[in-house]
């Protein structure tokens, strides 16, 4: 059915976390990607009335594609008695974009299950991770009670403990919702199907789909058949091919045409699913890898700050540079003078920001327990974080917020920081230190801060959102 539409949206567009699996993009790729992070998408959506393939399951068979497991045997059953039905598509950029899978797969379900009424959730957020999905699938997914929810984030780093917490929270919450686990992959990943392996990403990902009896599907098989047939140019960098099909031009996000294989797999994979009739247990089992993220979540900055000094909220929609963020932001807690500061208090071991970068954006500084933090940088597999140590010096290391992409343009972005377990108090300040702005960025970026260096000079901060994985305390 036709929803209505509402000003609930997705938001937040964050720095691309690529898996490590021995695969790189050039530079010219990842300034594309960064280059898909501006823009945003309601969180309901409706499918246009023309314009879409009617995708077909095809006659493509690989047993490698799906892995049924327990299905998804109570959203099969409404749909056939024609019940009202919520799917939630949660992921990166390729499930946040229009034609790269989602619209197609909507539309297979509406003709597929013709006396069921759909709304449809959009929480596909460019550039974000199974860790950024665990903070943000309870405000963006879980509150809108979905009967199915498809998870695409293989490409997006594929970090099995946060994948684990979004799964953990959604069996908790909302135990009758079904699950399907999408996998989606990049450059150089069609050679392991080619060989039917898989990419070591994914497998990670398939111990936890695994444990918990959700079904999966891999959806570039049928693209990388093709290629190997040499009936389909998987990259095409802007060339045109007029006797094949062109998947991507960026190696990552699919063109309609690679949008329709996905689905494709979507719909095979689906019919499979209709065979399988046994419900899997609604309790929770004990994690296989940990619980740490069953408690992250994300609070709107002005909801939670004490003592505030010289912080407001702005409503984006009323700034020209910010409007653009309505989407993810209906407004920011913003600050532009060093020492402006407000705290809160939680229990947990992890808090962290959503926030928009822009040419005049300043530092962070944290006062945590009381005292100055030093942040340092971890990596665990594609989560990358700051890890707090709290120190008797008299200054903080700052948390920047400005990076090469926010040459002359603003897009959304996160830091995590990663703290001992326990109750903390803390307190954020804008920064007294600058960085060396013109420095960060590169020769060819430089013209903008070079013709107008004072709208650099500044110290803006705007965040949208803080995460804490723990519970919020008083």
């Amino acid at each position: 059915m036709k929803t209505n539409k509402v000003c609930l949206y997705a938001f937040v567009i964050m720095s691309l976390l690529l898996p490590a699996a021995g695969l790189c993009q050039s530079n010219m790729d990842r300034d594309k990607i960064a280059a898909s992070q501006a823009g945003a998408s309601p969180v309901y959506f409706e499918i246009p009335e023309s314009g879409i393939t009617s995708v077909q399951p095809g006659s493509y068979e690989n047993k490698m594609e799906c892995q049924v497991r327990l299905g998804i045997p109570g959203f099969i059953e409404k749909a056939k008695k024609g019940q009202e039905l919520v799917v939630a598509f949660i992921g990166g950029s390729i499930t946040q974009a229009n034609w790269g899978y989602r619209l197609q797969t909507a539309h297979y379900l509406e003709q597929h299950f013709p006396k069921s009424r759909f709304k449809w959730i959009n929480a596909g957020v460019s550039g974000t991770g199974t860790e950024l999905g665990a903070f943000r699938i309870g405000e963006q997914v879980l509150q809108y009670n979905p009967d199915l929810i498809f998870i695409e984030f293989a490409v997006n780093g594929a970090y099995p403990d946060g994948m684990e917490g979004m799964i953990r929270q959604a069996i908790r919450r909302q135990p009758g919702t079904e699950i399907c686990l999408l996998y989606t992959i990049l450059t150089g990943q069609t050679a392991f199907y080619q060989k039917n392996e898989l990419p070591a990403n994914i497998k990670g990902l398939e111990r936890v789909a695994d444990y918990y009896g959700l079904p999966s599907v891999q959806l570039g098989m049928e693209a990388a058949s093709l290629e190997a047939a040499g009936k389909l140019v998987w990259k095409t960098g802007g060339a045109q091919y007029l006797d094949k099909i062109m998947f991507s031009e960026d190696g990552i996000h699919p063109t309609t045409a690679g949008g329709n294989l996905y689905a494709a797999a979507i719909a095979r994979s689906l019919s499979k699913m209709e065979l399988q009739q046994q419900n899997r247990k609604k309790e929770l089992p004990t994690p296989l890898i940990t619980a740490d993220w069953d408690e992250a979540t994300m609070v709107v900055p002005a909801h939670i700050a004490d003592d505030n000094n010289g912080w407001q909220s702005i409503d984006t929609d009323l700034n020209s540079n910010l409007k653009k963020f309505k989407g993810w932001f209906s407004e920011v807690f913003t600050a532009s003078q060093p020492g402006a500061s407000f705290s809160f208090r939680f229990k947990g071991d992890m808090l962290g920001i959503f926030d928009i970068g822009g040419p005049e954006v300043g530092q962070l500084e944290w006062i945590i327990d009381g005292k100055p933090t030093h942040l340092t940088k971890h990596k665990q597999g594609s989560f990358m974080y700051y890890q707090a140590e709290m120190t008797d010096a008299t200054n903080a290391i700052a948390l920047n917020r400005f990076n090469a992409y926010c040459n002359n343009r603003y897009r959304g972005q996160f830091d995590i920081v990663k703290l001992p377990k326990g109750t903390h108090d803390v307190k954020v300040y804008v920064s007294s230190q600058k960085s060396d702005k013109l420095k960060i960025l590169s020769p060819d970026q430089r013209a903008d801060i070079e013709a107008h260096p004072e709208k650099y000079d500044q110290s803006v901060i705007y965040l949208g959102r803080i995460l804490i994985r723990g519970t919020m305390l008083k």
